[in-house]
């Protein structure tokens, strides 16, 4: 029996210096943890404080753009940045934020480029598609308007691409008014094969568009605008057949049974829908 205690004790005392042993092997484990992580963070910090981690100069900022209506420079010099600057300082998004703010810039991206380093900044530009015309308070306000609907102030655009030819298509009434359905509209008029100038929407029960066939009225905009516009196509043979001061404006508010206001009378027409159609 006093063997048994005795190499019980002994046991116990043999498993009590292992895991003593184990508990300084994580000590040991843990300092060497901490120093390598010190060590590590502060050869990181020591790298990114040395001089060759600056933007020095507006030549080591690479600007991509697809539409390329603004230059490189242009970009540039909207940019809120001093130079020199730490890389690491600069914070991409912020700046990115700051270009989005500018009317002709849709998105931004910016990323910090290592080797060499520098910034990479992507814009995608804002391409306007229209001239609108806006009358308040005894005075008109022209601005630009892009396929998606977003307004620009046509001051801001030229002012940042002098050289560049507006559009000509022209947009009177409030933005309010017409950007619920800008995009439909626009969508159907650049693909109709008659030319459309200009979309009045002063009138919210009457949208008017000024085409070569002469005026338009579709009525209130609706889900009926893209089938409008494609009766409106089919009735182009009727350039050939009268002259402009013969037609005071085609009705097409119902496009199953348009209208034709012919100096004081009213010619009903029924064109022929292609089948393909």
């Amino acid at each position: 029996m006093a063997g048994i205690i005795s190499v019980s004790r002994t046991d116990l005392a043999q498993r009590r210096q292992k895991l003593r042993r184990q508990r300084q092997m994580k000590i040991i484990q843990a300092i060497w943890r901490t120093f390598a992580i010190t060590g590590l963070a502060g050869g990181l910090l020591w790298v990114a404080i040395q001089p060759v981690w600056m933007l020095k100069a507006p030549k080591q900022i690479v600007m991509k753009s697809g539409n390329k209506l603004l230059s490189d420079q242009t970009t540039q010099s909207l940019l809120v940045l001093s130079y020199p600057q730490s890389l690491w300082r600069i914070e991409p998004s912020a700046i990115a934020n700051s270009l989005k703010k500018q009317p002709t810039i849709a998105q931004a991206i910016v990323r910090r480029r290592l080797f060499p380093p520098g910034l990479i900044i992507e814009i995608q530009e804002r391409v306007p598609v229209a001239v609108t015309q806006t009358r308040g308070n005894n005075k008109v306000t022209i601005g630009l308007l892009d396929a998606s609907g977003a307004w620009m102030p046509l001051e801001k655009y030229t002012s940042l691409n002098p050289t560049k030819k507006l559009p000509n298509l022209r947009v009177i009434g409030s933005p309010k008014q017409y950007c619920s359905y800008w995009t439909q509209l626009h969508e159907a008029v650049i693909h109709s094969p008659i030319k459309v100038m200009e979309i009045d929407c002063q009138n919210p029960t009457n949208l008017i568009l000024k085409t070569e066939l002469g005026n338009v009225h579709l009525g209130v905009p609706g889900p009926q605008l893209s089938e409008q516009i494609k009766v409106l196509a089919q009735m182009r043979p009727l350039a050939t057949k009268f002259n402009s001061g013969q037609i005071e404006y085609i009705d097409l508010k119902n496009p199953e049974s348009p209208l034709v206001q012919m100096n004081q009378k009213v010619q009903k027409l029924t064109p022929k829908i292609p089948k393909n159609i």
